[in-house]
């Protein structure tokens, strides 16, 4: 069995846990800042192969003195992406594999330093988006003999929106700002460009129902580096509901919030509930030449909650950890394979989709699961207190 540090017992971190956990090849070491909350987890999952720490893995000497005394052989940070430059520094003293979700740029270059020469792995950006749309975008890319154009689009949104922004907060509200807040990367005309978030809106029909997208920072990941000099425009948008654009232009830029983020974070947490009832789209488009002919070919799925170990999880926890879950095991699978800074791309969407974590990403998925067991009560908890232990 390989041991495993989990850092963060949030939102994403619960599931990931459980994943690796469950599968009877990983034991975990799930580490949080808030005290009791990976024994709250671990209680939830009723797994010996959990161990919860209460540890503030923000605090570099903690960290080592962590990894100095339970010795891991990899870390997995769900924690907000600011932290992870420091994890990645301690991974690489320590001689440990490093994976994590972030959607940052910055913080992915600086992981991509700090991987420099290692024999271990550094696979920054393991989730949804940058993740495993990368993996799609590869796919649908390799079926081309020449390339024009990538369009990737990815949204988490509730399946029943009755509030103004017409969203859920379904993952990390930091990362939300974040992705909403920075400069995106896109190719433009064969050039890597920045261009604004919140900008570039279009409407998008998926199955007879409509949506919008527009600029987010992160999405495209290493994609733009990796095939930039082969298309002549790529970028990446985030779906939404029609509307929520512009409400968020009037948070972020009329009220000028992207500038005190704090702030905004509070009135979204105060304001805009969670949900286990959700959908993520995943949606790629690739145009190019095949045989001579300018053709297009589109990967789109819809994937909705799901019942893991007797519990209901959201989409976007399932799609986020199934995501990084399959990378792990990819990597731990194949172990000569893999080293160094390792870009999303270079895994297989075949391979991904036939791993027993990849496999939560299979089509054909619907609401009708979470519709009931919600309507029944039945969803299950997915951490239990000290206090409650039914």
């Amino acid at each position: 069995m390989h041991d495993i540090l989990v850092l963060g017992a949030g939102k994403i971190g619960v599931l990931i846990s459980g994943l690796l956990a469950e599968s009877g090849d990983y034991r975990v070491q799930l580490a949080d800042a808030r005290k009791g909350a990976a024994a709250e987890v671990a209680a939830g999952h009723g797994l010996d192969s959990i161990v919860p720490f209460d540890l503030d893995a923000s605090d570099k000497d903690a960290l080592t003195a962590h990894v100095k005394q339970h010795k891991p052989t990899a870390v997995v940070s769900g924690l907000p992406y600011f932290c992870n430059v420091a994890v990645a520094e301690v991974a690489r003293e320590f001689g440990l594999h490093y994976f994590d979700l972030t959607e940052d740029v910055a913080v992915t270059e600086s992981v991509r330093k700090i991987a420099e020469g290692s024999d271990k792995v550094f696979a920054p950006q393991c989730g949804l988006a940058p993740g495993f749309i990368s993996i799609v975008a590869n796919e649908l890319i390799t079926h081309f003999d020449k390339l024009k154009a990538v369009k990737l689009r990815v949204g988490a949104l509730p399946q029943h929106p009755n509030n103004v922004l017409k969203y859920s907060l379904t993952w990390s509200t930091d990362g939300v700002i974040n992705e909403y807040g920075n400069l995106c990367k896109a190719i433009v005309d064969g050039e890597e460009v920045d261009v604004l978030p919140l900008e570039g809106l279009e409407e998008i029909e998926i199955d007879g129902k409509a949506y919008e997208a527009f600029n987010t920072s992160g999405g495209l990941g290493s994609l733009g580096e990796t095939f930039g000099d082969q298309v002549v425009t790529m970028n990446y948008k985030t779906i939404r509901y029609p509307g929520h654009c512009k409400q968020m232009r009037l948070l972020m830029n009329g009220l000028k919030l992207n500038h005190d983020r704090d702030t905004l974070k509070r009135i979204l947490e105060n304001a805009v509930p969670q949900t286990l009832q959700d959908v993520v789209i995943v949606y790629a488009a690739v145009t190019g030449w095949q045989d001579g002919e300018l053709r297009e070919e589109n990967y789109v799925n819809k994937v909705y909650p799901q019942v893991v170990a007797g519990r209901l999880w959201s989409a976007i926890q399932v799609t986020t950890a199934a995501g990084i879950c399959s990378i792990i095991d990819l990597v731990f699978s194949s172990p000569d394979d893999y080293s160094g800074f390792v870009r999303q791309e270079q895994f297989r969407l075949a391979d991904i989709l036939a791993n027993r974590f990849g496999e939560y990403y299979a089509h054909g998925g619907s609401n009708l699961e979470s519709a009931v067991l919600v309507a029944r009560g039945e969803t299950g908890h997915q951490r239990v207190s000290a206090g409650d232990k039914s």
